[in-house]
């Protein structure tokens, strides 16, 4: 445990001295798997499928916030829906321009989690992003990651329906349109993960806030295990498939990224909480103070020891010195 303490804090130092590039080194690597993805995905697009064009675009991305990240994959994405359909790329572009009016101008700090949400669900890790957003953000947090589940099965249902999408030239542009938004509405499995992950995003925040030993653990537990629920529901209720096993290891590597999170954010020792109270002259207080698990850095001192023959040839040269 202490090894794990020294590299924690042996991170947070080094992430305290070179926070500019490490911060434009992780954007760049986001915003390249997102492509990766993306194109492995859909791929309809060919200028967007140069690997020149992919690092160009990430390169781009490292230097620029979230919210323009977000704007940037968004007109890819919009390329390769429009290389298959434009009246799909007219609805999907609708739609990314109702979320950045709605949400995006009034809290684009959160914008991160629309560029998260598809790229965890692609790695099938999907259940990881409510229990980071939860323990890191607030209930305004499952804005984004809805969106970014929708944006998800929309690109599943491109990839699908590409033939059909591209061959029905003999149909009504108007009854295009009502099957387009008729396919997206009533996709049950996708609005039974929309409501898993909102729901596990309130439950985690919810309990993470309570004054109770081990929140933080309680918090990523239940969370879980109410995002669990939902699906088990929707599979009950609505016949949605869901694979058992998927469902276990995206649960497990879930758990795995939130500990991680929670060691390196929020490791408090609970055997050391102190209790006190004190009061004014309208409120009396009482605290309850957990401090927090921190290890000092090793003092390495080096203590350089004489080499013998320099000793005595020194010695010599006095001796030869004095008259």
């Amino acid at each position: 445990m202490i090894v794990l303490l020294e590299i924690k804090e042996g991170l947070k130092s080094f992430y305290a001295k070179f926070a500019a590039p490490v911060d434009a080194g992780i954007k760049f690597c986001v915003s390249l798997v997102a492509l990766i993805l993306m194109n492995g995905n859909l791929g309809y697009s060919e200028r967007f499928k140069n690997p020149l064009v992919m690092v160009g675009l990430s390169l781009v991305c490292a230097f620029v916030p979230y919210g323009a990240i977000s704007v940037l994959l968004g007109l890819v994405f919009l390329g390769h829906v429009y290389a298959v359909s434009m009246e799909c790329a007219l609805l999907t572009g609708i739609f990314l321009i109702l979320v950045t009016l709605l949400y995006y101008g009034l809290q684009p700090r959160d914008s991160y989690w629309l560029v998260l949400t598809p790229v965890a669900f692609a790695l099938r890790i999907p259940f990881a992003i409510p229990l980071l957003a939860g323990l890191s953000g607030g209930l305004a947090g499952a804005i984004p990651v809805a969106c970014g589940v929708a944006v998800y099965y929309i690109m599943i249902y491109v990839k699908q329906n590409a033939g059909v999408l591209t061959n029905d030239a003999a149909v009504d542009i108007t009854e295009k349109y009502v099957q387009l938004i008729r396919s997206m509405v009533s996709n049950q499995e996708m609005m039974v993960m929309i409501a898993a992950c909102v729901v596990g995003i309130l439950v985690v925040y919810l309990i993470r806030l309570l004054s109770v030993d081990y929140a933080w653990i309680l918090a990523i537990v239940f969370g879980s295990v109410s995002q669990m629920a939902v699906i088990f529901a929707g599979d009950y209720l609505f016949d949605v498939q869901a694979s058992l096993q998927e469902l276990i290891v995206g649960i497990m590597f879930s758990l795995m990224a939130a500990g991680i999170y929670h060691f390196f954010v929020f490791a408090v020792d609970y055997s050391r909480t102190e209790y006190t109270q004190f009061e004014d002259d309208d409120y009396v207080y009482y605290v309850k103070a957990v401090p927090k698990v921190v290890v000092s850095k090793p003092d390495v001192r080096v203590q350089r020891i004489n080499d013998p023959k320099k000793v005595r040839q020194n010695g010599r040269r006095e001796r030869e010195v004095r008259p």
